[in-house]
């Protein structure tokens, strides 16, 4: 099995400018990563973390047992960060962390079929106890209506063709059944198995991501405190462009319009841009961990 390596770990170290005795959410604990170089780098500092996945809770909890009396941990869907962090304690704090990538201990869990590597059954929700499968939902959908996830989620340009070739194939009950659906349908193009983009956009839809990264980036610039710092992670464009949209539109005034109404409330800006451009891996790093190849790491900070 992979070892998990956090990706720009260093560098979301820095955007968040750790202080002693702060208070931190990492919305996202995965393999434990980002959190266990949080609790080391802030002396007396206190965590919470999230994640949907229950596995990871898990393991998280046991690699950061040496740190129990300052870890919270909590097994919800960042879109939950604003109550999950009242319900703790946390509802004032100087750094979040959100790293929107999958760990490598689900894209190799035969359980979960998240990678077609691994295969397995069909499942890919963060947290198999809530939601349709994505076997459940490609099995049901429509032709167009799966070729319009597929294209919508994934930027699939074969999105009909594989569409058309999932619906001769059904029932589709396994990652390697799809994965080979998908392949017979569009052939070969280049290294990048032609399955990768079909992948991400049912697991994006099976758990609501986009939904769910609109809804927690509000969330998160109101919990921090004046000075603290947010670190987002994204490993794909569609959310990037939600990540970068939303500080932009966070970090400047709104200019008054023709039509606005007269007691209209001018928004003043609330964080400010630490990264103007996003922080890419450098070569070390992804010839180390070609899964970090496409993250984008961008901060900001609470004015």
């Amino acid at each position: 099995m992979t070892i998990h390596r956090t990706v720009l770990l260093q560098e979301v170290i820095d955007g968040l400018a750790l202080k002693p005795g702060g208070r931190y959410i990492d919305g996202t604990v995965g393999g434990g990563g980002h959190s266990e170089a949080i609790l080391r780098g802030a002396p007396d500092s206190h965590l919470l973390g999230l994640d949907a996945d229950p596995l990871a809770i898990q393991r998280t909890a046991a690699r950061l047992a040496a740190f129990e009396a300052r870890v919270k941990l909590a097994n919800q869907n960042f879109s939950q960060l604003g109550e999950a962090a009242r319900a703790n304690g946390f509802d004032s704090v100087d750094g979040i962390v959100l790293d929107l990538g999958l760990s490598s201990d689900q894209l190799e869990d035969r359980r979960r079929g998240f990678g077609f590597i691994a295969g397995g059954p069909l499942d890919m929700r963060f947290n198999p106890n809530q939601g349709l499968s994505a076997a459940e939902l490609i099995n049901v959908l429509e032709p167009d209506e799966l070729a319009d996830l597929i294209y919508r989620y994934g930027e699939e340009p074969a999105s009909r063709r594989i569409a058309r070739a999932i619906e001769a194939a059904r029932p589709i009950e396994t990652a390697e059944q799809l994965a080979d659906v998908v392949e017979k349908a569009i052939g070969r193009r280049g290294r990048i198995h032609p399955a990768t983009l079909t992948f991400q956009a049912l697991r994006i839809a099976v758990n609501d991501e986009m939904g769910a990264l609109l809804t927690v980036l509000p969330q998160a610039n109101e919990l921090l405190k004046s000075g603290g710092r947010l670190a987002v992670i994204s490993f794909h464009s569609l959310e990037d462009r939600i990540v970068k949209e939303y500080l932009r539109s966070a970090s400047r005034v709104r200019p008054a319009q023709p039509d606005d109404p007269p007691d209209m409330v001018r928004h003043e800006p609330t964080l400010r841009l630490i990264t103007h451009k996003p922080i890419v891996p450098g070569d070390e790093e992804v010839a180390n961990n070609s899964r970090a190849r496409s993250a984008r790491l961008r901060v900001a900070e609470k004015l």
